[in-house]
């Protein structure tokens, strides 16, 4: 863990709630065994969709369409929410999600699922996003940075997750888990270009599993 089990009990003990159906496929993923965002993150998003009000977010890694389906329900009235995944059976539950339940979040609302690689998709997206929220294959997220800052717009907000890797990432390559090293390596790798990025400001939270939150420079 990377903070006191005990803080963050008491810190998600406040959250007021989210709506039933989103509390349903949360536990749903969970008794399956699937990974969605941590309590303490979902807040965090909410709080920066109500302060940025993204009208054009981009998220990669869909799973079964929990965060895609919060980030409509919180965003703003005219949000059109892209969202990328190439795992067949998570891509089927997100149809089945977006299809029942994507009605509750406004009938102005869009959420596109594409289906495919991400890092070939986002070669060929074009446009910027004003949010874009990275949840996918961790070793990935250095070799997608050259087309997340692409297609980030000037001020707009990259959320990072599961960069610390349960505190991990502060450990020696040799004290960390042989199959675990190559994801390790790329992992500070990416938090180090995130850091000194000549486009972004980055701070780096010990929120849920590791949190980044970069912004696009307006220069």
């Amino acid at each position: 863990m990377i903070g006191s089990e005990r803080m963050t009990a008491y810190i998600n003990s406040l959250d007021q709630g989210y709506p039933a159906y989103l509390e349903q496929i949360e536990r749903a993923a969970q008794e399956a065994s699937i990974p969605i965002i941590r309590k303490e993150v979902q807040s965090f998003l909410r709080t920066v969709l109500s302060i940025g009000q993204p009208r054009r977010i981009l998220e990669v890694g869909t799973a079964v369409g929990f965060s895609a389906l919060l980030m409509c329900a919180y965003g703003p009235e005219d949000c059109q929410i892209t969202t990328i995944e190439d795992h067949g059976p998570r891509i089927i539950a997100a149809k089945e999600n977006f299809q029942k339940y994507g009605h509750q979040c406004g009938p102005k609302k869009q959420i596109r699922l594409i289906e495919g690689d991400a890092g070939r998709v986002l070669s060929g997206l074009t446009g910027t996003y004003e949010l874009i929220f990275l949840d996918a294959a961790k070793g990935q997220y250095i070799h997608w940075m050259p087309d997340l800052v692409r297609l980030l717009s000037a001020g707009g907000v990259l959320l990072s997750d599961n960069v610390l890797q349960d505190g991990d990432i502060i450990e020696s390559r040799f004290l960390v888990e042989r199959r675990d090293r190559t994801i390790h390596k790329r992992m500070r790798a990416y938090l180090y270009e995130l850091t000194h990025h000549a486009e972004l400001y980055t701070s780096v939270l010990p929120l849920g599993d590791g949190l980044a939150v970069s912004v696009k420079r307006t220069f």
